[in-house]
């Protein structure tokens, strides 16, 4: 019998736009598919004024300035906000926060994701249109690559020309700056948790440690990379966000949309043109909201993942609009619903309290509260007990049951205090060991701790008792529960 070799696999390439979805293949028989991806091509976003860049640009100023001007601000004699690896401290403002804060951490996450579903109910992408760090430093970086390079049109050009003395000035000015930034970036990043006055001066005489040195380039490194070249890539791609949003719309969520029953059908005309005459719409088919969109997409194909609410095509369009003295709102904020029902404004902001918003309202509202009720009665001081596992329990001299312990007592004020210690919950317990001591400031201490009972006074195992540390010199009292034996 002869060996039969099997038939060769016919591989059908299908070349496939990057973002476009996969179609199916138009082969038969026993061919197999293999998708091609064209690679990614460059966006470059026109600038554009108007209201909603205003906005945008505020939201840039705001979070960059809090950003880098945060850890240069002093508190007292410490950095303001400065998160001690290390020391396990975390300073921010008036508080010191140790490891065992770590529930106040989950309140902050539990709250910010709260927020992002509210906001996201009520107005779609926010969060990513004018706060995200994503789109705040493309922003910067877009506006460094405007200076150097010109805008839209002019980048194009430079682009497409080929390697000149000009050329090579303007791209070296654009990336000297994007590196600039990047690593000062990297830099602030870093001085959030080594004291920023000393990495300074560390950076300076060249004498920054293997970690710092890492974690500035590397988060330099990240800055420039998805700021300088990836940018919409990350939002398409990369970011959880943009996969399930859209859970979380409904037909009553604002978000950027195109009144097609206005626009169609669209079609260029003179100013002076009478659309009813040329029954045309209102959308002249110009593509500056086309052209403005940081990610590249067509807002006038209606609701995108891709869109990220940055309002670029609503500023333009209004321009736009201004111009051939149409009404603007061609594209604007509005509803799914508003849009094909042609609701006013007065009821499209009376569907926003709707039963979504008003339970993700009332939730946010409580954590909130319940958040910083416990930060203003949190206790100053923290206590944990540990037991002396070398000796859990012994008798000693006068027939007297010991037990000990050690106390680690954390002063989470800037502060020396002095504490006293007290056990309760056997009849005769005594403390056998000094029972006052001082704690410096923002430090913790173990403290030796020592038990005395008869051994008449309880039966053999283990009994339930309380250590009380009181501030002496301060308000406040905590109380840990522990347990002492008593052998057979």
């Amino acid at each position: 019998m002869e060996n039969s070799k099997p038939a060769p696999r016919k591989v059908i390439p299908i070349a496939v736009m990057a973002g476009e979805p996969l179609q199916p293949s138009p082969a038969s028989g026993d061919g197999e598919a293999m998708s091609i991806y064209q690679a990614q091509k460059k966006i470059y976003p026109r600038s554009v004024t108007g209201l909603f860049s205003k906005w945008r640009w505020a939201m840039v100023f705001i979070t960059q300035l809090v950003f880098y001007g945060l850890p240069w601000l002093e508190w007292g004699q410490r950095q303001a906000v400065l998160f001690d690896l290390e020391a396990r401290r975390f300073y921010i403002l008036g508080l010191v926060l140790y490891p065992q804060d770590f529930i106040y951490l989950s309140g902050i996450l539990v709250i910010s994701a709260l927020s992002l579903f509210l906001f996201t109910a009520v107005a779609g992408r926010q969060w990513c249109g004018y706060a995200c760090p994503q789109t705040v430093y493309t922003e910067i970086f877009l506006w460094l690559e405007k200076i150097t390079e010109g805008d839209r049109s002019a980048r194009l050009r430079l682009d497409a020309s080929p390697m000149s003395v000009n050329k090579f000035t303007r791209k070296a000015s654009k990336q000297f700056l994007w590196i600039a930034l990047s690593l000062w970036t990297g830099f602030t990043f870093v001085g959030y948790f080594t004291p920023i006055k000393e990495l300074g001066m560390s950076f300076i005489a060249a004498g920054m440690g293997p970690w710092e040195t890492f974690w500035v380039f590397f988060y330099g490194f990240a800055t420039y990379g998805n700021a300088g070249y990836m940018r919409e890539q990350v939002c398409k791609y990369m970011c959880p966000y943009a996969r399930f949003q859209s859970a979380m719309f409904d037909k009553d969520t604002l978000i950027v949309t195109y009144d097609e029953a206005r626009g169609e059908p669209r079609g260029s005309r003179s100013k002076k043109a009478d659309p009813k005459v040329l029954n045309l719409g209102s959308c002249i088919d110009c593509t500056l909201c086309v052209q403005v969109c940081p990610t590249g997409i067509d807002i006038r194909k209606g609701l995108q993942y891709e869109c990220i609410s940055c309002a670029a095509c609503i500023d333009v369009c209004d321009t736009v609009m201004d111009k051939m003295n149409y009404p603007r709102g061609l594209i604007r904020y509005s509803t799914q619903n508003a849009v094909a029902q042609g609701w006013g404004r007065a009821q499209l902001l009376r569907k926003i309290f709707r039963p979504r918003v008003l339970v993700y309202s009332a939730i946010l509202l409580g954590v909130t509260v319940a958040l910083f009720t416990s930060l203003l009665l949190r206790s100053p001081f923290k206590v944990d007990v540990d037991r002396d596992r070398a000796s859990l329990a012994r008798i000693v001299s006068g027939g007297k049951i010991e037990n000990v312990y050690r106390l680690q007592v954390m002063n989470a004020t800037e502060n020396m205090q002095s504490y006293r210690i007290t056990a309760t919950g056997l009849p005769g317990l005594i403390l056998a060991s000094d029972g006052t001591f001082s704690v410096d400031a923002t430090e913790s201490r173990w403290v030796p701790v020592t038990l005395q009972l008869s051994y008449e006074a309880a039966t053999p195992g283990s009994h339930e008792i309380h250590f009380e540390v009181e501030a002496i010199n301060s308000p406040g009292r905590v109380t840990e529960k522990s347990i002492f034996l008593v052998p057979r």
